[in-house]
């Protein structure tokens, strides 16, 4: 059977060159990097080493950059840290609907904590109005946390724009760039932000680390503790082949970036093409302001976990939306946002393309996907009903 892999979103195969790099690591260069020794001093060093290359490739400086152990945790600092850091300040939060749940639950954590978090709408592409951002900003307002790129619809949102509104009224930015980082061009310069995340297995990295860029001079208080690690924001000992894989990754990622958008948009117009040529199938998100490989379907009358179901007994590996919510019966919170009833947002699916997917690939999906559909439909008690 043809296995065609489509939930790139959800996660990456690591690298051989990543894969390589983070090797010495897990054998003969097993020092801790706290350790005075040389066995340690020599780890440090590396450690050093991967955070300048990191903060290379997001344009930053290396003592901007803390390593933490993905970007969960990577929202979690920047939100939380914040909070507690400037709560004498203000207590208002303003992110938007669409967020992944790493930020939005770190925001009603807050809430429970006396916080008031504004949540802003999107319009029926998933797009917050800039002007929606204007408008919630208050003199206690203390942190703006914006997603740049949606990674359930691929949406992708006017970060700039918003960073620059944000900081008029003396507001911090945090953006969550898990999702776009290696896909689109990402600088911190450029963005304009002072608070940035990012994940090693999004990008053909390790699973397990990640980091968050912390424009200098950005106070945060400590969420955890136990120890001095990353200059006392992030305690416990470094996963240092992940650290050592992460910026391999990245460095492969920035550096391709531009010919992975080449080689991911013809594909996914492609895909976007065949799928909404078939009746009642319409596309979710941005019909332009969009990741390249990202590919966000409703189909009617078709229950997306029966479509996901048939795919996979075909060989395609596909979602209905963020792996971190995969358990639940809920429908997706992004769709809803953007305006979805439930029923056509349960009949979502996600396909999510990568470096490996090629036309063969996609011509296979267009060639099995429209058999199911009419099977599903044919099963379906809302075309049942209709008929009714």
């Amino acid at each position: 059977m043809r296995r065609v892999y489509l939930d790139h979103s959800a996660t990456t195969p690591v690298r051989k060159e990543v894969y390589q790099a983070m090797i010495p690591y897990l054998t003969e260069k097993f020092g801790n990097p706290s350790s005075v020794h040389w066995f340690g001093r020599e780890i440090r060093k590396d450690v050093d080493e991967a955070r300048e290359r990191v903060a290379n490739a997001l344009n930053a400086e290396s003592k901007e950059i803390y390593f933490t152990s993905g970007g969960t945790e990577a929202d979690n600092i920047a939100i939380l840290g914040t909070a507690y850091a400037l709560q004498d300040k203000g207590k208002h939060l303003i992110t938007s609907a669409i967020e992944h749940h790493a930020s939005l639950d770190a925001c009603k954590a807050l809430e429970k904590q006396g916080f008031e978090i504004t949540v802003l709408p999107v319009d029926e592409h998933g797009m917050v109005n800039p002007a929606d951002l204007e408008a919630a900003l208050r003199e206690d307002t203390i942190l703006v946390t914006i997603m740049h790129a949606n990674n359930e619809v691929g949406t992708v949102q006017p970060i700039q724009e918003m960073a620059s509104i944000a900081h008029q009224h003396g507001v911090r930015f945090h953006v969550d760039a898990v999702q776009s980082v290696g896909s689109l061009p990402v600088d911190v310069q450029d963005f304009g932000v002072d608070l940035l995340s990012i994940s090693g297995h999004k990008i053909y990295g390790p699973k397990g680390v990640g980091a968050l860029y912390v424009a200098k001079g950005t106070k945060l208080a400590n969420i955890s503790h136990g120890g001095a690690q990353e200059r006392n924001l992030r305690p416990g000992t470094e996963n240092v082949p992940g650290i050592i894989g992460l910026a391999t990754a990245l460095e492969l990622a920035v550096k391709e970036q531009q010919e992975t958008y080449q080689h991911l948009v013809p594909l996914r117009d492609k895909l976007i093409q065949g799928l909404t040529a078939f009746p009642d199938v319409t596309l979710n998100g941005h019909p332009e302001h969009r990741l390249p490989g990202n590919v966000n379907v409703s189909i009617s009358r078709v229950e997306g976990e029966a479509l996901i179901l048939s795919l996979d007994m075909a060989g395609i590996a596909v979602s209905s939306g963020s792996a971190c919510t995969s358990g639940s019966l809920d429908p997706s919170h992004v769709l809803m946002a953007m305006g979805l009833d439930h029923q056509t947002a349960h009949g979502s699916l996600r396909l999510t393309l990568g470096k490996s997917t090629t036309e063969e690939d996609i011509d296979y999906v267009l060639s099995v996907v429209p058999g199911i559909i009419e099977r599903l439909r044919k099963m379906s008690p809302v075309k049942k009903n209709r008929e009714d």
